[in-house]
């Protein structure tokens, strides 16, 4: 019996975060163990994110129960939203941080065209307890949508893999770092499974042919390493990665080597990529914890980038190189001093479901 054919053989894609939405994903904050003694501040920072997507797209929000959405909808009627731009999903959930534990969504350009969805195993970034719910958004929210589905089996094992661990630029380059997905001792996600591995997986369910893989991950980051704090495509063949200017700072050095392979890095198609430096914010520490906070957790909507800031002198150094990526988007400030306290922002809690056509 043959084994069944991959999404790439069947003409699937991981499209780029800019290309068209039908819509934007988000849990519903509710677990305090995300933000200790901060929760109560953070559904309102929900609000704006939502605000400032459902111009363009679709907001769909999963929700915990009947009294969660009831909350929800105060929230989202207060901040001025048009709630039928809203659609709310009763899903029972451990966390809120989407991104990693929902489906990747990938794409069938066609004719017809048709969006799918790569459903990889979640554990928790391989440290806490909690993730049996989430490790179940997948298939749910496939079944939800009434969409096709892949399992990520890859030599007869569940293959984890987060969303926030990768990004692509949908024309086949994929950036990742090594901490992340290399790692054999610390939060390891895939036992036994190196580059090449890693690799091929990528080709058979994101249709990827080429990896752009980097160092290290920024201090605080409690995922061991995801890219998307650190390094990100803005269209086909332009990156922007993080730089710290400070040489004392403990994230200097590891920024510093990542800038240097990136140099060498070729896309796809061989071309050398164009690399645009973002600030580092200063060193944002609340309970004696430094926390990961970094310009690159920026998400792109329909008609805008919605861009994390941190009451920093660099907010508006970063909201200007955006701006300058993005001239067809507005570039968006969200406040996420409080959100940060979850050790993740704007990028983390949400995922992209790509527009069919």
């Amino acid at each position: 019996m043959k084994p069944p054919k991959t999404p790439a053989e069947l003409g699937y894609r991981m499209p780029a975060e800019w290309e068209p939405h039908e819509a934007t994903w988000l849990v519903w904050p509710h677990n305090r163990k995300d933000w200790p003694a901060k929760l109560a501040p953070i559904p309102w920072v929900y609000g704006e994110i939502a605000r400032k997507i459902a111009p363009g797209e679709a907001v769909r929000i999963i929700v915990m129960s009947k009294a969660h959405e009831a909350g929800a909808r105060r929230v989202l009627e207060r901040a001025g939203i048009n709630l039928e731009k809203v659609q709310f999903f009763r899903f029972a959930t451990d966390r809120a941080w989407f991104r990693d534990s929902g489906p990747i969504f990938v794409k069938k350009d066609g004719p017809p065209a048709e969006v799918a969805a790569a459903n990889f195993r979640f554990n928790a970034w391989a440290k806490y307890a909690e993730y049996k719910r989430d490790n179940r958004l997948p298939e749910r929210t496939k079944k939800a949508l009434g969409m096709k589905g892949f399992k990520a089996v890859w030599e007869g094992r569940e293959i984890v893999l987060e969303g926030g661990s990768i990004d692509v630029n949908g024309r086949g380059s994929l950036l990742t770092t090594e901490e992340c997905l290399l790692d054999q001792k610390v939060q390891v996600r895939n036992p036994g499974l190196g580059r090449k591995d890693m690799a091929a997986i990528f080709a058979a369910f994101l249709g990827v042919k080429n990896v752009i893989w980097l160092g290290r991950g920024i201090v605080g980051d409690d995922t061991h390493g995801h890219v998307d704090d650190l390094c990100r495509f803005v269209n086909e063949k332009t990156i922007v990665i993080c730089r710290e200017k400070n040489p004392r700072d403990a994230n200097y050095r590891a920024l510093e080597v990542n800038w240097e392979r990136l140099h060498a890095a070729k896309l796809e198609d061989g071309s050398t990529p164009e690399i645009v430096a973002l600030p580092m914010p200063a060193p944002l520490v609340f309970d004696g914890l430094r926390l990961p906070a970094s310009y690159a957790n920026f998400y792109i909507t329909n008609t805008a980038v919605l861009v994390p800031t941190f009451n920093d002198p660099a907010d508006r150094l970063a909201l200007g190189i955006l701006g300058e990526l993005f001239p067809q988007r507005q570039v968006v400030g969200i406040h996420a001093v409080d959100l940060v306290w979850g050790l993740g922002t704007l990028h983390c809690l949400t995922q992209q479901q790509p527009a069919a056509r």
